[in-house]
């Protein structure tokens, strides 16, 4: 049995500078669980002369991938640099050469994870991937083993902690979302190219990663519809929270009579809702369980040491399972064949704003329509505009198909007395 386990670390940003602090700082804490010695052997850099903190000894940091690859002193690639194309060679390489994987990685693992998955059967080799959904929160390896006896019915959360950020300012402090945007790139919150977190890319990647673990079914990212943030206005959130709601990005994924659906939007939450309470940069997850019920999970979804937190506890698993002579049999295969809802079988409640003309009949006109695809409102709010003929109509349905929404607007759009259809966002979380 092996009494040094050497690991081949993959990016020493702001991650991986945490994976090493956290190795060096709880040193004999890890050694005592695990009952053998974690070394960091090499690790791969872009500039080998930048001073680094953390690290001791500069002959460890390489430029060349195939030293770490391809040396058999290493038993485990522990990756948090990013990257699609270079990192999947790099892994796919590495676990022909028969190392463990552990990865941040969610881009990587939500659109190829498939194919390293079946690498690393054909290798017997792990692969653990914890940190690559909602930073510190261990919800992934909660759906897999903490609730492996359940069967989970549906995962909705705050998986980005960038549009959190945002729209917990838009909301708290009466701001617009352009400024939000700029203090959170000055914060560090959001990247100077911000479009995979605000268009929710980055959120539907995490939630094809949950959604495959929930529902033990093979759901592609391709599959999740997406819709951004961009487009909120502040009128948008005064209105929900006239009515109750506080406006939230939700990745949401649930399972009905066999089926899927998966998607990451702007929703309206009860003011009351514990996803509704989460501000700024935190995540939180909220699982669904046909046994358990209700539970929710929250923590710091990004950051450093929070992340680099994750990160270890994986290669910890990984340890474990070489030492008991078991790698390779964490992962199973998806038990479902992927069968996903149409729009006649998504159902949930709806916030739709119009402005339409301020005359008789207009109101009426607008509720017939949906009337005419047998909708019907929870709450309705009429205001007439003080300096114009136009009125909005701020609608709340009850819940029906997306389909009946969706043909519901498209007449709208074509009603003489309504000017616009200004938005329309699901509302969930709530009976």
């Amino acid at each position: 049995m092996k009494q040094k386990i050497q690991i081949g670390l993959c990016g020493l940003g702001t991650v991986g500078s945490g994976v090493v602090q956290i190795l060096q700082d709880h040193q004999e804490q890890i050694r005592y669980k695990l009952g053998c010695e974690v070394e960091v052997a090499k690790v791969l850099v872009k500039n080998k002369e930048k001073k680094r903190e953390y690290i001791g000894d500069a002959g460890i940091l390489t430029t060349e991938p195939a030293d770490i690859t391809d040396n058999p002193a290493i038993d485990i690639v522990v990756e948090v640099m990013g990257g699609m194309d270079d990192t999947y060679q790099l892994l796919e390489r590495s676990i022909r050469n028969r190392k463990h994987i552990v990865t941040a990685n969610k881009d990587l693992m939500a659109e190829q994870g498939d194919k390293l998955f079946a690498l690393s059967q054909e290798y017997n080799t792990d692969i653990y991937y914890e940190a690559s959904v909602a930073g510190g929160i261990p919800i992934l390896r909660t759906l897999s083993d903490g609730l492996a006896s359940d069967k989970i019915q549906k995962v909705m959360g705050i998986v980005n902690g960038t549009t959190n950020f945002i729209l917990t300012k838009m909301t708290d402090e009466n701001l617009s979302f352009e400024p939000v945007l700029q203090e959170a790139q000055a914060l560090g919150f959001a990247e100077a190219d911000p479009t995979s977190d605000v268009e929710g890319l980055d959120a539907a990647r995490k939630m094809t990663l949950l959604a495959n673990l929930a529902f033990k079914m093979p759901v592609a990212y391709e599959d999740v519809e997406v819709s951004g943030i961009t487009s909120i206005t502040q009128e948008d959130i005064d209105f929900a929270g006239r009515l109750g709601y506080q406006m939230k990005l939700i990745g949401i994924a649930a399972m009905d009579d066999g089926k899927v659906e998966v998607s990451v939007e702007p929703t309206l939450l009860p003011t009351a809702h514990p996803l509704a309470q989460v501000k700024n940069e935190y995540n939180a997850v909220y699982v669904y369980g046909q046994a358990v019920g209700e539970t929710m999970f929250y923590g710091p979804g990004a950051g450093g040491l929070p992340t680099a937190t994750a990160v270890v506890s994986d290669l910890m698993e990984v340890v474990k399972n070489v030492r008991l002579g078991v790698s390779g049999k964490a992962y199973v295969t998806p038990q479902y064949k992927k069968a996903l809802k149409d729009n006649t079988q998504k159902h949930a409640k709806y916030f739709v704003r119009v402005e339409a003309e301020d005359q008789t009949g207009a109101f009426h006109a607008v509720t017939n329509v949906f009337a005419g695809e047998n909708v019907s409102f929870a709450k309705i709010l009429q205001l007439p505009h003080a300096n114009s003929k136009t009125a909005e109509v701020v609608m709340v349905t009850h819940k029906h198909s997306k389909q009946q929404i969706e043909n519901s607007i498209q007449l709208l759009e074509k009603l003489n007395v309504v000017k616009r259809v200004i938005s329309c966002y699901r509302v969930d979380g709530e009976d």
